[in-house]
């Protein structure tokens, strides 16, 4: 397999380094350039074609948000990791630059903590790679005649009183999708475990909030589920909900390695809910929500996974459909629909 062609940009010569040295140090991929804001990066991708961008978001002349849009007006096709700092205006920016279409995102290391950097690391070359089999097709199937929706269940849904959603790689944008295209009279609360770093999860929250008809909050620890309100997970918290119908978050240990883990959700929920409750898993890597999903239908629950060609990441989704415990294989567009369809029964 040939090397994966990365371009670093970054206005610090000093993070220019450290991301560079990261990449480098992988048999499998190799920084080809750097550019110290979007400017620079416009004029170097017309010499060199990068397979894959890393990119900074708060830099002078050109910054992340607008590199973005230049990139997509000048029909640059290259995926792009946004590395973004956990403050405000960062973690804002970061949300805006996953709409415009950046692939994903990490948080930038913090300091020369070797601990920090290693994560930091580690997740770097992961989205990389992700990014990059994306793009080449080997990990979602876009074959356009597959048949785009496939049911399973037979016969009428029970009544649905909460519904339950869970997504990792490309989630921010398929949530965004679904959440801001229901009515505010859907009539029950939507939990959602999304899977964030801390610090991210509050203004993912806020942008869904204020584009939806829907409230839209990060959850806290002990506030009453209530009906019309959409719950976000915040990051490093596991999210359940209790017999009382409060939210409870904990610290316990992370499950396939996230925290919050779609599985605790779901799982909970079956407990309040049993048959009344309705699940979804979106785009993302690995395998959480899987073992949710079998819970939910084992409860008498109704279970939606969204279709392989509509994906970033056909890995969640995948992964519970082969439990042979999804009732409904539904194209990202068309989850809302579902959605509306099963608790309003139109």
């Amino acid at each position: 397999m040939r090397k994966i062609k990365v371009i670093v940009v970054d206005d610090s010569a000093l993070m220019r380094r450290i991301v560079s040295d990261m990449i480098n140090a992988q048999e499998e991929m190799g920084v080809i350039d750097t550019a110290k804001n979007g400017e620079d990066l416009l004029t170097k991708i017309g010499l060199k074609t990068p397979d894959v961008i890393t990119l900074d978001i708060e830099m002078p002349k050109m910054d992340g948000r607008e590199t973005l849009k230049a990139l997509k007006k000048n029909n640059i096709n290259i995926p792009v990791i946004i590395l973004s700092s956990v403050s405000k205006a960062g973690t804002e920016l970061t949300m805006e630059c996953l709409e415009l279409g950046a692939f994903d995102f990490i948080t930038k290391p913090s300091g020369a903590i070797s601990l920090d950097i290693d994560k930091v690391k580690i997740e770097l070359i992961q989205k990389i790679k992700l990014a990059f089999m994306q793009m080449e097709g080997k990990i979602t199937s876009r074959v356009e005649n597959e048949i785009a929706v496939s049911k399973i269940k037979t016969g009428g849904v029970k009544k649905v009183e909460a519904v339950v959603i869970g997504a990792s790689t490309g989630g921010p944008k398929a949530l965004y999708k679904v959440i801001t295209a229901l009515p505010d009279n859907i009539g029950v609360p939507i939990l959602v475990v999304q899977h964030m770093p801390v610090g991210f999860t509050k203004a993912f929250a806020d942008r869904l909030n204020l584009n939806s008809k829907l409230k839209v909050v990060e959850a806290e620890d002990g506030e009453m589920v209530e009906k019309n309100v959409v719950y976000i997970a915040p990051g490093g918290y596991h999210m359940e909900i209790g017999s009382d119908k409060r939210i409870h978050l904990n610290t316990e240990p992370s499950i396939w390695g996230v925290r919050p883990a779609v599985d605790k959700l779901f799982i909970s929920a079956t407990k309040v809910y049993g048959a009344k409750l309705l699940s979804v898993i979106l785009t993302g890597m690995g395998r959480d929500g899987a073992d949710g999903t079998v819970a939910v239908k084992n409860s008498g629950g109704f279970t939606m996974a969204e279709h392989a060609s509509t994906c970033t990441i056909y890995g969640m989704p995948k992964a519970a459909f082969e439990t042979g415990k999804v009732d409904e294989v539904v194209l990202l567009g068309n989850v809302s629909e579902e959605i509306i369809k099963s608790v309003l029964g139109r």
